[in-house]
């Protein structure tokens, strides 16, 4: 693959972007704005400069991985890609139509993938006329970091595109995991949500405190973070929405019913560490 495609240049399109640039492919990074696409390059350059500063890369190796990411704002600049990366909002109708547009602008062997971290990757493919090459390809956030990626099934997804996309993400750095069944969360976000649902209802209940049961977890469990700074670093309405997605998804069930104090914290606009207020405080 010499070039790589990225829709959306935002924390998880920039990162996508910078990735597929260190492999020594040509990146397009297309966003809606031109305002968006300058703040996810500056977000790249900021990053590779930390590294530099750090002493794990070097100042030539930076600027080689910044001058192979290109910005745009139009659809077209990504018919030349062998490869197409998606990451915009978590909102069906935006993606089915991007994924539409993609259809018609890129060549019919392009494999069209989604980092999704939760929809249908079946209803995203039905948008085209490919649907055996639209695949899930879900990243971690902070992208360059993380080591996981799940590459999730559709219905209809290839053997090919299964493969062809988890040896990307492996010459990108990354482990892989396969999703067999196109089912709502896929793994991680089907495990994590109802913890971070149960998180809330101790605290709702009076059991514990906030404070208390992430010092819980982190020292009797070994997580890194826990529940409620986990939900602060990824956006206290990303686990809500997750949540009533789940609810509507999987036969509403109670158990993805988000608890009142997850309601009112949201409808409050604390939403974590991006608004400098969530579940803590942080300094903007």
């Amino acid at each position: 693959m010499k070039t790589i495609g990225v829709v959306g240049a935002g924390t998880m399109g920039n990162g996508i972007a910078q990735l597929a640039s260190q492999i020594g492919a040509n990146v397009i990074m297309r966003d809606i704005k031109e305002e968006f696409v300058e703040r996810g390059l500056a977000s790249i350059n900021k990053f590779l400069s930390k590294g530099v500063e750090r002493g794990k890369v070097t100042e030539e190796q930076k600027q080689d991985v910044l001058s192979r990411i290109k910005g745009t704002t139009e659809v077209s600049d990504l018919a030349e890609a062998d490869f197409i990366v998606e990451a915009v909002i978590e909102d069906l109708d935006l993606k089915k139509k991007v994924f539409s547009e993609l259809d018609e602008v890129c060549r019919p062997e392009v494999i069209l993938a989604t980092n999704t971290s939760s929809m249908s990757i079946t209803l995203i493919a039905a948008a085209t006329k490919r649907p055996e090459k639209v695949v899930g390809m879900h990243f971690f956030n902070p992208v360059p970091l993380m080591k996981l990626v799940e590459i999730i099934r559709g219905y209809a997804t290839s053997d090919e595109a299964v493969k062809v996309t988890s040896e990307l993400a492996q010459k990108m750095g990354k482990e892989t995991v396969e999703v067999k069944v196109d089912s709502p969360g896929f793994i991680v976000n089907r495990l994590m949500i109802p913890h971070m649902l149960e998180a809330v209802k101790l605290v709702e209940e009076g059991v514990a405190s906030r404070e208390d049961v992430d010092k819980a977890l982190k020292l009797g469990l070994n997580y890194p973070m826990g529940p409620f700074e986990l939900m602060d670093f990824t956006g206290i309405d990303i686990c809500k929405f997750v949540a009533d997605y789940f609810y509507d998804e999987l036969n509403k069930e109670l158990k993805w019913v988000s608890p009142t104090l997850l309601k009112n914290t949201v409808r409050s606009g604390n939403l974590g560490r991006k608004t400098g207020k969530g579940w803590y405080d942080y300094k903007k």
